[in-house]
């Protein structure tokens, strides 16, 4: 069936530039035209609106944005007391172990944390609440005990006298999440993605690259993914964050790792970087050594793999980029072509320096940024201020500098840690911390769709409209391209492989 959409203007990213319809068979885009209209079995009339394609979040966790949105009051919590409270009102709800996400301790007056023993007065119930980045869980004795985070080989916190205090990263924060979302039904796994995709094309999200974190959620949490999700409103690609690449060949996914972790997160103080912590917290945590890294990039390369690594501090990207110039120099000049080509990726990327930019760019590194960071804990007295001194956390999330010297870059949320609306991170990428580092408005958009297309090898269907390309866009009662401030502005049609999957 031909579906026609007649809107004010239509932005294609493509050719032509610009539309007033747009004409669809079934899946996919037939024409963009000006002009008189050609005939179409359905029409839909959008006077007034404007058209872009559909926004590819390019880092989002589904499961847990679901999680998220479940309990949105631990984001809400401004300190240690409201933490609590919100957790007692959650525990009451219902029975068995909870696991909630959200908390920000940078957003408070005072960033203590609770103790075990407030965890504890909440409830019996086995609860962690993770903190916003996901690297750093608070669990009461009952979850630490039944967990077995407590035998883990690192990552609980202890106090002087070796007594847990609650908190737990690292190997201790994996055994714990897992075991917690072992307790989760296969439906109630569903219902919770369905929920997250549900809001994304709210926002005009019409593709996910999910990170699947099997270390976390265990392999059930993709393989449920992938049976159910032909009925999700939106298109996801999946990324498995794994060194196992026959497990990978097994699932028939051209690539590997996503969000596997070379390091962690600046708030957990687990990000490595070459210089300790500006409140003494140490250097952070390598999680491979350079020739264990070297190994996996390189047999995952020559299985025809396109390989992604999470990589934070600036000793993890230097690793990461001196494991992959270990691969790139063992190729032939054909073999180079084919690297550059495969497009490996580095998500969030965040505190390069101009020679590991130019040394990433030599190599053809696709790099996935979250310009939201940015605009959460990028400012002065900030949450990277803080933790890094101003010194470093000035010179972080050098979006334009990575455009300019000529990277592919796709853009994200790393949805639940920000929100999965897009224009939200268009917002970011203009009011980065840095003037110098800002995009145009236009370079803000091609991120969050061609960007993200090319890091996922789907320019040739996603990131634009025009003929041939998937039916995903995106209509707004204001255009977009114009629009300031972009606050509050959300789309009143989203079309995703041709499917009106939300409509306002």
């Amino acid at each position: 069936m031909l579906t026609l959409y007649r809107a004010s203007r239509i932005h294609t990213l493509s050719f032509p530039p610009t539309g007033e319809w747009l004409l669809v068979d079934g899946r996919h885009v037939q024409r963009v035209g000006s002009g008189e209209p050609p005939t179409a079995d359905r029409v839909v009339d959008l006077p007034g609106a404007t058209i872009l394609p559909g926004f590819i979040d390019a880092h989002v966790h589904l499961t847990g944005t679901g999680e998220h949105h479940r309990a949105p009051e631990v984001a809400r919590a401004r300190s240690a007391a409201e933490l609590l409270e919100v957790l007692r009102g959650l525990a009451d709800r219902g029975t068995g172990p909870l696991l909630v996400h959200g908390w920000d301790e940078s957003k408070w007056d005072r960033p203590d944390p609770p103790t075990l023993a407030e965890l504890d007065a909440v409830t019996d119930r086995p609860t962690a609440a993770v903190r916003v980045d996901g690297h750093l869980p608070l669990a009461n004795s009952r979850g630490l005990d039944l967990s077995g985070a407590l035998e883990a080989g690192d990552g609980v916190e202890r106090d002087p006298e070796g007594r847990p205090t609650g908190k737990v990263t690292g190997g201790a924060n994996e055994r714990l999440r897992l075991w917690f979302q072992r307790h989760l039904a296969d439906r109630d796994v569903e219902e919770l993605q369905l929920e997250a995709a549900s809001l994304a094309v709210a926002h005009g999200v019409t593709c996910i690259h999910e990170m699947s974190m099997p270390s976390e959620r265990g392999l059930r949490d993709l393989e449920i993914l992938l049976r159910h999700r032909a009925r999700l409103p939106l298109d996801v690609v999946t990324y498995l964050a794994t060194t196992d690449i026959a497990q990978v060949m097994d699932l028939g996914l051209p690539r590997i790792g996503g969000d596997l972790p070379v390091d962690g997160s600046i708030g957990a103080r687990t990000a490595w970087v070459s210089t300790p912590f500006a409140d003494g917290e140490g250097s952070g945590v390598a999680r491979f050594a350079d020739d264990d890294l070297v190994q996996l990039f390189h047999d995952a390369h020559l299985a025809g793999l396109q390989v992604g690594v999470h990589a934070i501090g600036d000793a993890a990207i230097e690793q990461v980029v001196r494991a992959w110039e270990r691969v790139y120099r063992s190729l032939d000049t054909r073999g180079r072509r084919h690297f550059r080509a495969r497009r490996h990726r580095v998500e969030h990327f965040e505190m390069p320096t101009p020679d590991l930019i130019e040394r990433a760019a030599a190599l053809g590194l696709a790099i996935s940024v979250q310009p939201a960071f940015d605009a959460e804990w990028g400012a002065p007295g900030g949450l990277y201020d803080v933790g890094l001194g101003w010194d470093r956390a000035e010179g972080m999330n050098p979006f334009r500098s990575l455009l300019d010297r000529g990277l592919e870059v796709g853009a994200g949320s790393d949805s639940p840690i920000t929100t999965i609306d897009p224009l939200a991170g268009i917002a970011a990428f203009e009011r980065h911390h840095d003037p110098a580092q800002r995009l145009s408005r236009e370079q803000a958009i091609r991120a969050y769709t061609i960007g993200s297309a090319r890091l996922a090898h789907l320019e040739a269907k996603k990131g634009a409209l025009g003929p041939g390309r998937h039916a995903d866009f995106a209509a707004f009662e204001r255009d977009p391209m114009e629009e300031e401030p972009l606050d509050g502005l959300r789309p009143i049609l989203t079309v995703s492989l041709g499917r009106e999957v939300f409509a306002a």
